[in-house]
């Protein structure tokens, strides 16, 4: 059975009970969100690891995605890079290769992390059509299946996989005058140009049943992916990109009903003013199913720092109840991330998730410890308390202050040191005045 077939059924698994600890809820509580389609376990029958559950009431998640290019192709730089995800704090991880030997570096991947591992099957299955077809638009359904099954036998978790792009979706960007940012999904381009091409429907789309009935077997999370993504701010919100989030929901509905846990996918780029309406839009039409985004990236012109956009719209996104945040690296939109951009890009999309949970879920007691330690000059607890406590113990020994109380920013006028001997009984006492 599925972990959502079994909820339903009353069962608590021990994938449950694993995920609710490192949640602090109670595993009747993950239980019951699953139960109702509101949370979901990225999991896999052929592969143990550090499961967590993404979902309404649970903190926000966050993704790591790595994987190859056709211009890079170093498997040991992969690996390295899932490995340092996984220290500096990712949830999950997405292996995204797309040159080299598909197969083995997925499995390379797979063996070197604990984190659950997901996949866009459509890179692969276009990538083996250019090699056995010269000619992506000649895939067929039979490996495009296969893909699918192949993937999720090696031990993949979730699979986000383009079933939401359909003859009415094409209809609609084409109506609207294509868009300002153009596609910027791979999945989703090479799946518009083969439906274009081969003037057929989406096999995804059209034999959504057959999809489902593979992920179920291995009790893989299906995270539907979102191929028309918004790619720029301009195009934010636009008929193309809300039709594909409308039929990703209903499909939503449709495989909780036949028992496969399901997730849908965001964008992309957002403007600001538009993150609360797309968040509430899809929890809205999907009935509270796990919201997965990119980003989101709240400016187009911030490329070398767009960590740093994400992680704005981020926030934003967790705070209004999205609940997996997918990192962007330094490297967006100009290169192949290297391991120092994935850890970068981990670190932002943590204080991004952080802070929105500060708003949705009320948790702010780790920011007031924080506090009184920095108040009361308590070194060592904020390095404890504090998201990348090893990164703040290093910047503050590289430039140690000659009073070790204080730092080199203020030194000898340091406005706490200076002033709280004058509410010596106050701070005693523990009152906050």
């Amino acid at each position: 059975m599925t972990q959502l077939e079994s909820a339903r059924l009353g069962i608590i698994t021990p994938e449950m009970t694993g995920a609710a600890a490192l949640d602090n809820v109670s595993p009747e509580y993950i239980r019951n969100m699953i139960a109702c389609g509101k949370a979901v376990i990225p999991n896999n029958i052929n592969r143990k690891g550090r499961l967590v559950a993404i979902g309404m009431g649970l903190r926000t998640k966050v993704n790591a995605s790595i994987g190859t290019s056709s211009d890079i192709i170093d498997v040991k730089a992969e690996v390295e890079k899932a490995v340092a995800a996984e220290a500096a704090g990712a949830d999950t991880l997405m292996e995204l290769s797309v040159g080299g030997d598909l197969d083995a570096i997925r499995k390379e991947v797979l063996a070197a992390t604990t984190l659950s591992v997901g996949s866009v099957p459509l890179y692969q299955a276009f990538k083996e059509a250019i090699e056995k077809y010269h000619d992506p638009n000649k895939l067929t359904e039979e490996l495009l299946f296969d893909v699918l099954e192949r993937q999720c036998a090696d031990g993949i978790s979730f699979m986000a996989v383009h079933c939401g792009i359909n003859r009415l979706t094409i209809e609609r960007l084409t109506r609207q005058g294509y868009r300002y940012g153009g596609l910027v999904s791979r999945g989703g381009s090479y799946m518009v140009g083969w439906m274009m091409k081969n003037n057929r429907e989406n096999p995804l789309y059209e034999k959504f049943d057959r999809v489902v009935g593979i992920l179920k077997k291995y009790d893989c999370v299906l995270s539907l992916g979102n191929g028309l993504r918004a790619g720029a701010v301009h195009d934010s919100l636009d008929r193309a990109q809300v039709q594909e989030l409308l039929i990703n929901c209903e499909l939503a509905d449709e495989g909780q009903r036949m028992g496969c846990q399901m997730m849908c996918e965001g964008p992309g780029h957002l403007p600001l003013d538009d993150i609360e309406a797309n968040v509430k839009l899809q929890k809205r039409m999907s009935n509270d199913a796990p919201f997965y985004v990119l980003g989101p990236l709240v400016t187009d012109i911030a490329a070398g720092y767009d960590h740093i956009s994400a992680a704005i719209g981020a926030a934003q996104a967790a705070r209004y109840g999205a609940d997996l945040i997918c990192y962007v690296t330094p490297a967006e939109h100009l290169a192949l991330p290297a391991k120092a951009d994935v850890i970068e890009g981990v670190r932002a999309a943590r204080i991004a998730a952080h802070a929105g949970d500060m708003v949705k879920l009320g948790r702010k007691d780790r920011d007031m410890e924080m506090s009184k330690a920095r108040r009361d000059l308590r070194w060592d607890d904020q390095q404890r308390v504090g998201l990348f406590g090893e990164r703040a113990a290093e910047i503050r020994a590289s430039r140690a202050p000659a009073d070790s109380d204080t730092c080199t920013m203020c030194g000898a006028f340091c406005a706490l040191d200076n002033v709280n001997a004058y509410f010596k009984e106050s701070l005693a006492s523990g009152t906050k005045r």
